[in-house]
């Protein structure tokens, strides 16, 4: 058998590359170097990365995830999917593996380590009704769900686990989709609560309509948290390629309402949680059209 061209292969199925081995290139030193890691976990040693041998590889990798970042001078924080890193241009972000990070609990996600990449086609927007990231993920923990992402009140991005699992957040799209939870307690009630804890007041949307109802008062996001969601909207569109598109009405509007074939996987873009689930109403107010206006790139809404 033809070792370079098996793991040649192998890689391109699996999205590895000789580098996580500490090699650069598909040679003999690979073959000896993926030897030697089959020895350490008493793994086959035939010098192929085959199913096996990948998946305890994945599983090592992912669990110590911060210490494979990149050495780039130009960037500090990474996204993480499939095993490999993508700059992001935001300076809070903290990884599941890294100290004080949030992880999604095992059991409340579709596991697909292992396997072939997954084809992500929507980002879902979520807001978590929390007063934190750190209470909503205890809330996720115990409903026994998950998100890819978290947004603090400060600005801080969480990523909980790796964009190649599916989570358990948005009903008949988790397999095809990666999601943030954005921090807000929703009700004004809570308004008194942020100042105290010396956030400030956030916005109070009133004028927001969703599924053709409109909205009583509600407390919005903070201009920190919608700098930080942009920022990763652009990390996630070059790691995963979910084109900058959203769903619009018929005055090319951000739609308020359910959206059948971005539901059904018809179309790919960005989407708030009641574009998929005619019973929610998050991110009612969030005009996805416009921020991704904002964005220095050529956008293709429709």
């Amino acid at each position: 058998m033809d070792k370079d061209f098996y793991n040649q292969s192998s890689a391109k199925n699996l999205g590895w590359d000789p580098t996580w081995f500490g090699e650069k290139h598909f040679d003999d030193k690979l073959v000896r170097a993926i030897k030697r890691f089959q020895k350490s976990y008493g793994l086959k040693a035939d010098g192929l990365c085959g199913p096996s041998t990948f998946r305890r590889l994945w599983v090592e990798r992912q669990e110590n995830i911060d210490d494979h970042k990149p050495e780039d001078p130009h960037y500090s924080n990474y996204i993480v999917y499939n095993g490999e890193f993508t700059p992001i241009k935001w300076d809070k972000l903290v990884l599941w593996s890294e100290r004080g990070g949030l992880q999604a609990r095992s059991g409340t996600y579709y596991d697909y380590t292992g396997r072939p990449q997954r084809d992500i086609k929507l980002f879902v927007n979520h807001w978590d009704v929390c007063l934190s990231s750190t209470q909503c993920q205890k809330v996720l923990d115990k409903r026994g769900i998950s998100v890819h992402f978290l947004i603090d009140s400060d600005g801080t991005i969480y990523q909980t686990l790796d964009l190649q699992h599916a989570a358990y957040h948005a009903g008949n799209v988790n397999r095809k989709s990666v999601g943030v939870e954005i921090a807000n307690a929703y009700y004004p009630k809570y308004q008194s609560t942020y100042v105290r804890k010396g956030f400030g007041e956030r916005p109070l949307v009133e004028d927001a309509w969703v599924h053709g109802d409109k909205l009583d008062p509600f407390l919005g996001f903070y201009p920190v948290q919608i700098e930080a969601l942009k920022e990763l909207w652009v990390a996630v569109h070059n790691a995963t390629g979910v084109p900058y598109r959203t769903p619009t009405n018929q005055f090319g509007k951000t739609s308020t309402g359910y959206e059948q074939k971005w539901t059904y996987g018809k179309e790919r873009g960005f989407v708030s949680h009641y574009h998929v689930n005619k019973k929610k109403i998050d991110c009612a107010g969030l005009d996805i059209k416009t921020l991704l206006g904002e964005l220095d790139i050529e956008c293709d809404n429709s």
